[in-house]
C-alpha cells in the first residue's frame, strides 16, 4: 500500500512537471515533446488503476496520433529566419 502511494505521488509530480513544461516552453516543438511525456505519464496512471485498455488507447490515440500530428505540423510550418529574409 505504501509503495503504491509513493509511485502515485512520483508519477503525479512527473505529470505536473511535464505539464508545466508544456505551458512554460518557449519553443512549440519542445512543448509538443513535453506534451508527449505528460500524456505517457497519464497512461501510467491508467495502468496503476488497472485500466490497461485505457492506457493503451491513451498511448495509441493521443501519443501516437495527436502528438505525431502536432510534431509534423510544427516541423512542416517552421520557417528559417535566414531564408525568409531573402
Amino acid at each position: 500500500m505504501v509503495y503504491e502511494t509513493i509511485a502515485f505521488a512520483l508519477f503525479a509530480l512527473i505529470t505536473l512537471g511535464f505539464s508545466l513544461g508544456v505551458v512554460l516552453a518557449k519553443d512549440v516543438f519542445h512543448a509538443s515533446l513535453l506534451l508527449g511525456g505528460a500524456l505517457l505519464s497519464v497512461a501510467v496512471h491508467y495502468v496503476m488503476l488497472q485500466a490497461e485498455f485505457l492506457a493503451a488507447m491513451q498511448i495509441l490515440v493521443y501519443v501516437g496520433g495527436v502528438l505525431i500530428l502536432i510534431t509534423f505540423a510544427v516541423m512542416l510550418t517552421r520557417t528559417d529566419p535566414e531564408v525568409s529574409n531573402v
